[in-house]
């Protein structure tokens, strides 16, 4: 006899609301995170690590960004176990707060000339705050999303999460772009670089009260009425799916590491700081750059809608594959572009960001449908958080040395090549589970039999949500 209660919402106005507050806070989440990131490259490293000397005070501080990366997997963990336990909706909720907490904390922190070296050890302490909060809050919105979805858009629900990051990018940049305009020069590194984290706290309480007022998965909400949670979830991810994890995990690798060119604020510090600064950059008007990888996020946030649908009507495997060309079409002329001037970042950002869009729109979906029900949060969470390690976490700083040691950008370019390889092979290799039942019956059904033993063969689809 079948306990399942699993269905989509009824009506569009659901539906929307679900799909809405999963937009509004993510989107806030990575407002958060870029903005840090942008500071990373334009102004902490002369705030808070310029004792350290010419050569390492922006090492240091492009290590910042990656040192947060290695927490997200204690906030996968955790997210992930309590998630599968006791739901999706307060995970997101938490996550939030935590995230916008520690990001408006930053604007409020004396520098070292200010207070020493306490000022960069809290600076630290609240990035891996927010390291955490990352890493617990995408697979919580991936699961409202795709488990709220008709099976056949699942993909297009999917990338409505993944929107978050291009939203937030154009959210963080055209923020940027105005305290920049409104405080040039010397005015932004006094106080001008402050009020974007302050902005944060703001944008914390819209995503608030939006998450809380929706209601909590349909397939945790089967979970727990035929009690069938876990008692352990992250073990059990690993003892039976721990491949699968591995091969999520490379699947984002590339794209992670090329995002983190223009996310990460890699590009608007080398085209924007001074040709005499420290390090140096080309110089070019802050404002301008700006706007540029602004227009770089909207080709972004496009493909990646795009990619949703398309993964609906061809697969996800196939998606990615075309995706992974169109990125290693967008790397090759990258640095070439930016170093011609302003309309040169727009038109690398641009075509950089399709490759973006393709290589990510589908993640979300394919995530969900690799895991069943009972560990799902967990698996989709830690394999998202490795993913990141491998892939951005230390991708400026990597960027980086490889210019400083190399004296030329195409380091970089064979850098960011070498990933997407990596990436396609796990591409080839992970399951297609395009239309896979994800409520807690099929998980103890044929759907799931010896997934974990066979990634890349493929999969009896039935029309069960």
């Amino acid at each position: 006899m079948s306990h399942s209660t699993t269905r989509a919402p009824q009506t569009a106005r659901e539906r929307n609301k679900v799909l809405g507050a999963v937009v509004v806070g993510t989107t806030i989440e990575w407002y958060d995170f870029f903005i840090y990131a942008f500071m990373a490259n334009l102004v902490f490293a002369q705030l808070f690590f310029q004792p350290a000397g010419e050569g390492m005070m922006q090492i240091l501080s492009l290590i910042t960004i990656g040192i947060s990366f290695l927490f997200r997997p204690l906030g996968a963990f955790l997210a992930g176990h309590f998630g599968d336990k006791v739901g999706r909706r307060p995970m997101l909720v938490l996550t939030l707060l935590l995230m916008g907490v520690a990001t408006t904390l930053v604007g409020a922190l004396p520098t070292f000339d200010q207070a020493g070296w306490i000022a960069p050890i809290l600076l630290i302490t609240l990035r891996i705050l927010q390291g955490i909060s990352a890493g617990g809050e995408w697979g919580g919105a991936v699961l409202m999303a795709v488990e709220h979805a008709p099976v056949h858009r699942r993909g297009l629900y999917g990338s409505f999460v993944q929107a978050g990051v291009p939203l937030g990018m154009l959210l963080a940049t055209g923020v940027l772009a105005g305290i920049r305009a409104a405080f040039p020069g010397d005015a932004f590194l006094e106080v001008g670089w402050r009020i974007p984290f302050f902005v944060s706290i703001l944008l914390v309480v819209v995503g608030y009260v939006v998450r809380r007022s929706v209601d909590e998965s349909p397939v945790f909400e089967e979970i727990k009425q035929t009690a069938q949670q876990e008692s352990a979830p992250i073990v059990q991810v690993f003892k039976k799916y721990g491949l699968v994890v591995v091969l999520c995990a490379f699947v984002f690798m590339a794209n992670n590491a090329t995002g983190y060119m223009t996310t990460g604020g890699y590009v608007q510090g080398l085209a924007s700081r001074p040709t005499d600064g420290t390090p140096p950059g080309l110089g070019f008007d802050p404002v301008g750059v700006q706007l540029a990888t602004f227009a770089g996020s909207l080709s972004w946030l496009v493909f990646t809608f795009a990619a949703g649908a398309l993964s609906d009507r061809f697969g996800r495997k196939r998606t990615f594959v075309l995706g992974w060309i169109v990125l290693a079409i967008g790397i090759v002329p990258l640095f070439v572009l930016v170093e011609q001037g302003v309309w040169g970042v727009a038109l690398g950002t641009i075509i950089l960001g399709a490759g973006l869009g393709l290589t990510y729109g589908g993640q979300a979906t394919w995530y969900a449908e690799s895991f069943p029900a009972s560990v799902r949060f967990s698996g989709v969470s830690i394999a998202y958080a490795i993913g990141a390690i491998i892939g951005g976490a230390f991708a400026p700083t990597i960027a980086q040395a490889l210019l400083q040691s190399t004296g030329t950008t195409w380091a970089i370019v064979f850098y960011l090549l070498a990933t997407v390889v990596l990436s396609l092979i796990a591409t080839l290799l992970l399951k297609e589970r395009k239309g896979v039942p994800l409520d807690i019956e099929s998980e103890h059904s044929g759907a799931w039999e010896n997934y974990s033993a066979d990634v890349s063969a493929p999969v009896e689809v039935s029309a069960k949500r």
